[in-house]
């Protein structure tokens, strides 16, 4: 089944004519045992925090290289990185004072994501409709979400990209607010993460965050199992 939806997935060419650097990196992970956040979850969670204290040493948030690779793609589609933010730069801006504390899987992910400076998001396989697939937004595709704790939807931004399933919209602007309907949970066993890259960051550092991720999830049972597939303009 991974191999099948991972082989399925795709990248809509006007994606690439934004930003010809893209790569996604997709990696579906099977057989995780359910749980909330815990001392493993809480110790990357720190040591992320860490590894941007020590990067805020040298440079502000705007000049890291992958952070500032992105606020230029947001521009390029029409979004104000300075009011829509991509989740890489919202997660080392709540870094400093504190990640957010979700549940284990969200921890982990979300302390892969700060450490080594990419984009990652993750959905529960359980509720996923089919493969993934990235394109442009027409302005017409519906997202459900919630505001003030009220279910709400609202229409994409006609160009922005979107990451979707056969059912609808997973998440809004490449990688800027996924939708609660494929959320990962205490519950959730099966899940898609996806690690978004642009240039500067190399292939191997692309390989080397989702290796780490996968580890990570190894270690809380040996039934876990991982398989990837890189998307890339050529491939």
């Amino acid at each position: 089944m991974a191999q099948k939806l991972l082989e399925a997935a795709r990248v809509a060419p006007q994606i690439y004519e934004l930003r010809p650097d893209y790569r996604a990196l997709l990696m579906v992970v099977e057989g995780i045992p359910p749980g909330p956040s815990d001392d493993s979850s809480e110790s990357m969670l720190r040591e992320a925090e860490s590894c941007v204290k020590e990067l805020l040493l040298k440079h502000t948030i705007t000049e890291f290289p992958h952070i500032a690779a992105w606020r230029d793609a947001y521009k390029a589609f029409g979004a104000k990185p300075q009011k829509t933010r991509n989740s890489l730069e919202a997660l080392t801006r709540r870094a400093e004072n504190g990640l957010p504390r979700v549940n284990r899987l969200t921890d982990i992910y979300n302390a892969i994501s700060v450490k080594h400076q990419i984009p990652l998001g993750g959905e529960d396989l359980d509720k996923y409709d089919g493969s993934p697939f990235l394109i442009r937004a027409t302005g017409q595709e519906p997202f459900r979400t919630f505001s003030g704790g009220e279910p709400q939807t609202e229409l994409a931004a006609p160009g922005e990209p979107i990451w979707c399933d056969d059912t609808g919209i997973t998440c809004r602007r490449w990688n800027w607010r996924q939708g609660p309907r494929t959320a990962l949970t205490d519950e959730s066993t099966r899940v898609l993460f996806i690690l978004d890259a642009l240039e500067p960051l190399s292939d191997n550092a692309l390989v080397q965050a989702a290796d780490e991720l996968a580890s990570a999830l190894k270690r809380l049972s040996p039934e876990v199992k991982t398989t990837t597939r890189i998307i890339t303009r050529s491939a």
